[in-house]
């Protein structure tokens, strides 16, 4: 077991350095759970006590987080939360603000070593292929993404777009005109619009068709120019229907498709459009792709659990049956 040592970091500014350590040393208490040390806040220093490696980590977290209030940014415990999980991932390359989104209403950085790649492909790639599990921030981030290009003027267009109740778009028996029956499976898309800007703005940006919200359906036969397009759960496309969205960009146009292979729901025996993309995909210029794990995923702490333990009961049974 390694020996315990000692550090101690001293920060300059005394309003900053409470908004570090939190109201009753919660944000501390938190790194300490996430990171395996001890704390000690005095004056306008923090003392770290731990195995070397873990205080080093702790080290690096304060002073990112410090730096992020330096920038004028606010700390939330999902962002001590998420500087915790980058220092355990990458030690020495902590600093999520290299790429980051700003909206009206947030300003978003990486949570995780996924995050972080991701923030990167979206700004290196016009189209870009996200795979994962839930609550990974797939989809919001590139939501975020969109409206940061769109307020910059770099985009005209938003277009959210998914597969709506099953592979084959059945809606004809649900109540209601047609917003009615496709809303609730595109409800995860207008949440993240709404976190990102002023409702009355989204409410006027969906009004003008400058923000279009439509079931995959929707986009057969149209070019899609100067437009962030962004295909959800695309695990449930069929490779007729993954095409058709693909050839959809037009002319400074971008897209991010999501999905998680998982969870498909396509009746048994039918590929998944989005794993045929990857597959056909894989070596075109121009195409990212990033893969989200269980570490990824920034809700609950027992969200993360949960997908790790599916993960190891699926591939406990690839292993006792490889031939299934």
């Amino acid at each position: 077991m390694s020996e315990a040592t000692h550090l101690t970091c001293a920060f300059s500014d005394n309003k900053l350095f409470q908004q570090l350590v939190g109201p009753h040393n919660a944000n501390l208490a938190r790194l300490e759970q996430r990171l395996g040390v001890v704390l000690h806040s005095r004056g306008n220093t923090v003392t770290i006590e731990g195995a070397p490696a873990q205080t080093a980590r702790a080290e690096a977290a304060l002073k990112q987080l410090y730096k992020r209030l330096a920038d004028g940014l606010p700390i939330e415990m999902g962002d001590v939360d998420g500087v915790a999980r980058l220092t355990q991932d990458k030690p020495t390359e902590t600093d999520a603000g290299d790429f980051s989104i700003r909206t009206r209403k947030r300003h978003i950085t990486a949570r995780s070593a996924g995050q972080a790649a991701y923030l990167k492909a979206l700004e290196d790639f016009e189209m870009v292929f996200a795979l994962g599990p839930a609550g990974t921030g797939k989809t919001y981030m590139a939501v975020a993404k969109a409206v940061s290009l769109k307020l910059s003027g770099a985009v005209d267009r938003i277009i959210l777009s998914r597969p709506a109740v099953e592979a084959g778009e059945r809606l004809g028996f649900l109540p209601g005109d047609m917003r009615d029956k496709i809303d609730p499976y595109l409800r995860p898309l207008y949440d993240a619009l709404y976190d990102m800007l002023p409702g009355d703005y989204v409410a006027k940006l969906l009004l003008s068709g400058e923000i279009e919200v439509a079931p995959l359906a929707f986009m057969r036969g149209r070019t899609l120019t100067s437009a962030f397009i962004i295909l959800d759960e695309a695990q449930n496309t069929t490779t007729v229907q993954m095409k058709m969205a693909l050839t959809r960009m037009g002319e400074n146009s971008r897209m991010v498709v999501t999905g998680d292979l998982t969870q498909v729901d396509l009746p048994r025996g039918t590929k998944s459009g989005l794993e045929d993309a990857l597959e056909t995909l894989d070596d075109v210029k121009g195409v990212g792709r990033v893969n989200f794990t269980h570490r990824d995923v920034v809700r609950h702490d027992l969200v993360t659990r949960i997908v790790e333990a599916y993960d190891k009961r699926d591939a406990a049974r690839k292993k006792a049956a490889p031939n299934e």
